[in-house]
């Protein structure tokens, strides 16, 4: 491994940099999603939702309170300052719990990019070393030449595999942030529906 390192030439260096960020922010990630999933609490969000139907705010302000659960959260948030503007508020804390789940994203979707283009730098530079030794008529060493190659292809099969890598785990973290949206989208809407027939009643 330490060899094929070597043999890759200086663009392996950056590349192993993107492959430790790509695979620090994983880690974080599954991290975040295996924290979230052991605070999610189904049966706080249906009690906040019935309290709400049967006109008693208060306790659904109260029953979601100390929960850690996000979609609770943005509904306790929306309740909470119904006076002022309650969509608005429902949306800002939406936002602000989905921000917590596309952390890192960014970051990946720039690693899936970069890495092959690293590797494609890598590439070239290994062909331009390899022909210029042709060009100095140097043909008595050919295992530099075929060294330049090597570096090329090495460079590019490594960035090509830091991207095929990263993009499985962000594709799974764009499933549960969209999951995560469709959750709240769902409580909150319901939510309204639930207020708006309960200011009908006044």
């Amino acid at each position: 491994m330490i060899e094929i390192f070597h043999k890759g030439g200086f663009m392996m260096w950056p590349l192993s940099i993107t492959s430790l960020v790509a695979v620090s922010v994983v880690v974080e990630r599954v991290i975040f999603i295996t924290r979230e999933r052991g605070r999610r609490s189904s049966d706080t969000v249906e009690k906040i939702l019935a309290y709400v139907e049967r006109g008693d705010v208060e306790n659904a302000i109260k029953a979601g309170q100390k929960t850690e659960d996000f979609v609770a959260k943005a509904l306790v948030y929306g309740l909470i300052h119904r006076q002022q503007s309650f969509s608005n508020a429902l949306l800002l804390m939406a936002n602000k719990e989905l921000k917590r789940f596309s952390q890192g994203l960014s970051t990946l979707d720039t690693i899936i990019t970069l890495a092959p283009l690293l590797g494609l730098l890598g590439t070239v530079t290994g062909m331009i070393r390899a022909f210029g030794l042709l060009g100095n008529k140097e043909l008595e060493a050919p295992t530099v030449i075929t060294g330049g190659i090597s570096e090329a292809l090495i460079a590019t099969a490594f960035g090509l595999f830091i991207a095929i890598i990263a993009l499985i785990p962000f594709n799974y973290l764009n499933t549960r942030l969209e999951a995560a949206r469709q959750e709240i989208e769902d409580a909150a809407t319901y939510l309204e529906l639930l207020i708006v027939k309960l200011a009908s009643r006044l």
